[in-house]
């Protein structure tokens, strides 16, 4: 099964591939979708989806993950987050994926053993269980987080 993990952001969205078969995890591709604050709303968004769904039609994923956003005191800033995020579940539910949601303690559980882990504990585990993912950006390596959580979680739907 291949999974698309994504870690939605307005200015930077990262998002990992892996191949899950059994117990073993590979790393296929992983990258960060990056704008600016000084271009438009609608420009930032469009660049998410246009680089999604050319990694969607590139590697061909089975199912998606994205990481479930919380609301922090700052409600414009929450606003925009959840625009960003939207796009992000829209690009691969266009393409008829499954897009599954984990808060982010769960993702952290799954890949480092402890939901309150830091940024950088989730880094050093994804190199530990991805070998051959090397230096990554801190949003691919939460992405492929992301990913690895839901080969861990995932339940195929029976029709």
């Amino acid at each position: 099964m291949r999974v698309l993990g994504i870690d939605p952001g307005l200015e930077r969205t990262g998002w990992g591939i892996i191949d899950h078969q059994g117990s073993r995890l590979t790393f296929i591709a992983a990258g960060v979708i990056k704008s600016k604050s000084t271009e438009t709303m609608a420009v930032r968004l469009c660049r998410i989806d246009a680089e999604l769904t050319k990694v969607i039609e590139a590697y061909k994923p089975d199912t998606a993950a994205i990481e479930e956003t919380f609301v922090n005191t700052n409600s414009a800033s929450s606003l925009k987050l959840g625009q960003a995020r939207g796009v992000a579940i829209l690009s691969p539910a266009r393409f008829g994926l499954e897009v599954a949601e984990y808060a982010a303690n769960t993702v952290k559980k799954s890949v480092v053993g402890a939901g309150h882990a830091a940024k950088d504990q989730v880094g050093m585990m994804i190199k530990v269980l991805l070998p051959t993912s090397g230096e990554l950006e801190a949003d691919a390596a939460d992405a492929l987080a992301v990913a690895i959580c839901h080969a861990h979680h995932y339940k195929p739907h029976k029709i």
